[in-house]
């Protein structure tokens, strides 16, 4: 075991219980509600942690394994964000915005050669990429329907104004989705000083010096900077094009026209 390495047995079990019943009973006991999905995530976090880490190291045999997983991830960070954007949301825009901030952003790395072109590499680079496009499309999403839903009659003022559809309803929701960039940045500008994120991390684990593992994670940073912000462009553009096919139909509790 290494000297940075977390040692497995009865303490470490003891700590992750004893830190997830804390959370869940602090949401309980304050009245803000999701004591169970903590509880549910922590107990799929188990699970899937504990399968990955039996199949990983095949997985990373052979490029075409890695490009079924990372498709895997894909897949259900494709759904999670639409489940999460709600039942507004035309099942097209998750993947598409998601795709939209990935595939570009890992092709310019790897074809730059700023990333080596490995499976053991590629694999947890596309991850985390996936994950932040995934929470920025949540977060852009759910606040543009929110505010569509909310402030309807601002865009039909707009109307009124000779906006078309979609420029009014970019007026209103463009501010609102934009902070869903807030985490990344806040983290970006942290860096260092507040955080040392995973991959400083991990790089500095496996051995090499600080200097590479500062750029490594500079490297994915900025990178998850371009993804999420290709991601949450392309979730809003989506939302209101949706909802600009039908300018006089009214929001409901299900879907958004706008």
């Amino acid at each position: 075991m290494s000297a940075g390495a977390v040692p497995i047995g009865p303490a470490l079990v003891a700590a992750l219980l004893g830190l997830t019943l804390a959370g869940a009973a602090v949401l309980r006991l304050s009245g803000l509600g999701r004591a169970r999905a903590i509880l549910g995530a922590a107990a799929r976090a188990t699970v899937q942690l504990g399968a990955v880490s039996l199949v990983i190291v095949a997985v990373l045999h052979s490029w075409w394994s890695t490009c079924a997983f990372i498709l895997l991830m894909y897949a259900v960070a494709s759904v999670t964000a639409g489940r999460r954007i709600g039942a507004g949301c035309p099942r097209r825009v998750a993947p598409l915005a998601i795709a939209a901030g990935v595939v570009p952003s890992l092709g310019v790395l790897l074809a730059s050669r700023a990333l080596p072109a490995t499976p053991l590499v590629v694999l947890p680079t596309a991850g985390i990429l996936i994950g932040g496009a995934m929470t920025a499309t949540s977060l852009a999403g759910r606040q543009t329907l929110d505010e569509l839903r909310t402030r309807h009659g601002e865009y039909e003022a707009g109307l009124a104004l000779g906006l078309l559809p979609r420029d009014a309803a970019l007026e209103i929701c463009r501010p609102a989705a934009g902070q869903a960039l807030i985490p990344a940045l806040d983290q970006t500008r942290t860096v260092g000083l507040v955080t040392l994120p995973g991959a400083f991390v991990g790089v500095l684990l496996g051995g090499a010096g600080p200097i590479q593992a500062g750029v490594t994670q500079l490297l994915i940073l900025l990178t998850l900077l371009a993804v999420e912000a290709v991601a949450i462009a392309f979730a809003v553009e989506l939302l209101v094009r949706a909802g600009a096919r039908r300018p006089d139909a009214r929001p409901t509790a299900r879907t958004v026209r706008v």
